[in-house]
């Protein structure tokens, strides 16, 4: 038997009895600009506008090889999974999805016993919610101190106009924020070469009788350090019992609340101290979630006034509100769930205590070196990152191997200290779940060849490369090209026009 097969004619293709499509790149989208400032006035076919956009993403760096970020960068497939199963869901919607809303409560209740919060009487139980992060959480937190700390002046007949925090210069700029936006006089205690955290009796000397709290750090952003949290509580103790105030603490757990219970769990931070008022914690850093999950918890209900919650009807039911913003996916709740009861507690500590080795091994071999000098905490006592800075000064700087390091495609910030130590320039490595024991071997060759080759190239060519840098990098091109000034006009002197914000 012998098959036949027709030639088509041009007839038959002319008149569409056939269609052949070409590859993405075929197509007339391929061949011009992608939209930039103004929606098309036309459409285009999924997979062309899913390629284009994936080929635009391939320059971002590669979040395994990120090393500034404290953020998680990896979950398991079956987390994945059930975040990818529950995009569409709101989490607001507690009518609609009764079970996301449990999960939560659930998390709630497990970070709250976590943290020794008073379980003793059912009218004193801790309370928590969710936010999109710890941003969201500190805010929250330090608004519940302001108006409790307003409603405590009001019932005296005292003013309540001039509120304000104490905490450490080293803050994250979720802080200043915080105190920015809710019009909270800031007391920065200063860092100095030998203390680069808080100095708990400076704090405690700072406050007032229009303190509405301190705020401690368990993991500062710049070295990793643990504020002394205990200390603090004792001292105000003392400043409270003489003076007959009534000042908390709100601790700072971003990076180390899910640290440092696994691996110093016999250091008093958390609700075990009497003045604790409040803590937050991001679930996306050590928590091991991707980004978009943090908490917040409160001691007892006494710490949180009900005249900030909402009480809503209108969803379906009857619901308590206390966020920033309204709508949020439900994902992030549910994967941060998946993760505390998908590794428990021996599950954490076995990832913590690996990454506290890895973050030992490279902080030792670097010292090795003779060329860096360390500043972050070991053996568990601070958070599992690395901060280190030139021992000596040469005719590079730690911004220089950093840009050398991005050659590799490694993104290791270089910073510089906290105000009045600025002068200070430091380099961090932040060990995450997925920086294994083989990928830290690989980062110390190449800061032994950065390191080699910047020694060879003279002050001249260094200079040139920075100028080239700041000239040409994608942050500057995008500066340059897409930045919008906001020129911000206030009668508060903060608000210098010349420093007004840039916004992309």
């Amino acid at each position: 038997m012998v098959f036949l097969s027709n030639a088509i004619s041009d007839a038959r293709i002319q008149g569409g009895a056939e269609s052949v499509e070409t590859t993405v790149y075929g197509t007339r989208w391929a061949s011009e600009d992608v939209p930039r400032f103004e929606m098309p006035s036309g459409e285009m076919p999924s997979n062309v506008a899913y390629r284009l956009i994936k080929d635009e993403l391939a320059l971002d760096g590669n979040p395994a090889l990120n090393l500034a970020t404290f953020v998680t960068t990896y979950m398991e497939e079956e987390a994945e999974k059930l975040m990818t199963e529950n995009l569409s869901k709101n989490f607001i919607d507690y009518e609609e999805y009764p079970q996301s809303v449990e999960l939560c409560n659930r998390c709630v209740n497990m970070i709250a016993r976590l943290y020794n919060a008073p379980m003793h009487s059912d009218q004193e139980e801790a309370l928590g919610c969710s936010t999109v992060g710890s941003s969201e959480a500190i805010i929250l937190a330090t608004l519940a101190m302001k108006r409790r700390w307003q409603n405590a002046r009001k019932a005296k007949g005292l003013s309540y106009d001039n509120p304000n925090l104490v905490l450490g210069a080293n803050c994250q700029v979720a802080w200043h924020k915080a105190i920015r936006y809710l019009e909270i006089e800031a007391r920065e205690v200063e860092c100095t070469e030998d203390m680069l955290c808080m100095d708990p009796q400076k704090a405690a000397d700072m406050v007032d009788e229009n303190t509405i709290g301190v705020c401690a750090i368990l993991g500062s952003t710049y070295t990793g350090h643990y504020e002394d949290v205990k200390t603090l509580n004792t001292l105000l103790e003392a400043k409270n019992e003489a003076n007959g105030w009534d000042v908390g603490i709100h601790v700072d757990a971003a990076s180390g609340g899910f640290v440092a219970p696994f691996m110093v769990p016999d250091l008093e931070w958390d609700f075990r101290l009497s003045r604790v008022v409040s803590i937050n914690v991001s679930g996306h850093k050590y928590g091991l979630t991707y980004a978009g999950v943090g908490w917040c918890v409160w001691r007892s209900p006494e710490y949180l006034p009900k005249s900030l919650i909402f009480n809503i009807n209108y969803l379906g039911s009857d619901q308590a509100s206390f966020t920033l913003n309204f709508s949020k996916g439900a994902a992030h709740v549910i994967a941060q769930y998946y993760v505390m009861i998908r590794l428990g507690k021996t599950g954490f500590t076995k990832i913590m205590t690996n990454l506290t080795k890895t973050a030992d091994h490279l902080a030792e071999v670097l010292e090795k070196t003779g060329h860096f000098e360390i500043m972050s905490e070991g053996n568990g006592r601070g958070l599992p990152l690395v901060a280190f800075r030139l021992k000596e000064k040469k005719h590079y700087d730690e911004f220089d191997i950093a840009s050398k390091l991005r050659e590799r495609g490694w993104i290791v910030p270089a910073y510089t200290m906290a105000p009045k130590v600025e002068y200070m320039k430091m380099l961090r490595v932040v060990i995450r779940e997925d920086f294994s024991r083989s990928r830290c071997e690989l980062l110390v060759k190449d800061i032994h060849a950065a390191i080699h080759s910047l020694d060879l190239a003279d002050e001249v060519a260094i200079q040139m490369r920075r100028e080239h840098h700041e000239t040409h990098s994608h942050s500057a091109v995008q500066k340059n090209t897409n930045a919008v000034k906001v020129m911000i006009g206030s009668e508060d002197p903060a608000d210098d026009p010349k420093k007004a914000p840039v916004i992309c």
